[in-house]
């Protein structure tokens, strides 16, 4: 057997959930925020922190503004990465794969579970739209606020979308003294099983 799977297992994704769990222990704020990096059509990259919001075998989910310049590059090139890490324990995780938008169905479900503040905040915000005075934003904070006021469910803007990552590399990083660091990465096969190898450090 493979010794990357004799010391760890064939199964990145329930890895994953146990370095998150274990963050989650020691992590002051958000161990389940990656830096989440992204391209348009012309290979052009950048990237900003989200907060994933599930894991299963299928991948990685989070939710934002379509219109957002994250969401318009998801549209140009479906390739993305993300990287955690953890200073607490000493870890980090880097993925990298291909991204697509949820159901409809799924992205209202999450949406109803939102603090209604967040459910208001998505309305009002035009995400990486510029403008001229923060009053501006408080405006339409407050006419959002006004409009639904008293309503039993908010419902979800059509551009608020969830989006899942599934993942082709998964690479897990332990760190130690002198930089001999422990790393090793699981690579998807064309079968859709998992391949293991160490990596240098």
């Amino acid at each position: 057997m493979n010794e990357v799977f004799e010391r760890y297992g064939n199964d990145p994704i329930k890895i994953f959930r146990e370095w998150l769990s274990e963050a989650r222990e020691s992590e002051i704020n958000d161990p389940e925020a990656i830096c989440l990096a992204s391209a348009d059509a012309h290979g052009k990259p950048s990237a900003r922190m989200v907060l994933l919001k599930e894991i299963t075998q299928d991948g990685f989910k989070f939710h934002t503004n379509e219109n957002s310049r994250k969401g318009q590059e998801f549209a140009q090139n479906s390739h993305v990465s993300f990287c955690l890490y953890w200073k607490s324990t000493r870890k980090q995780i880097r993925v990298e794969g291909t991204i697509e938008q949820v159901s409809d169905e799924e992205s209202s479900a999450y949406f109803l579970t939102r603090p209604i503040e967040r459910q208001i905040g998505a309305w009002a915000s035009n995400q990486s739209q510029p403008f001229d005075k923060r009053a501006d934003m408080d405006a339409r904070i407050q006419k959002y606020t006004e409009e639904f006021s008293g309503a039993d469910n908010i419902p979800r803007p059509p551009y608020w979308k969830g989006y899942r990552i599934r993942p082709s590399s998964v690479e897990f990083w332990i760190g130690h003294e002198a930089r001999l660091h422990t790393r090793f990465v699981y690579t998807k096969n064309k079968d859709g099983k998992w391949d293991a190898t160490w990596l240098c450090p």
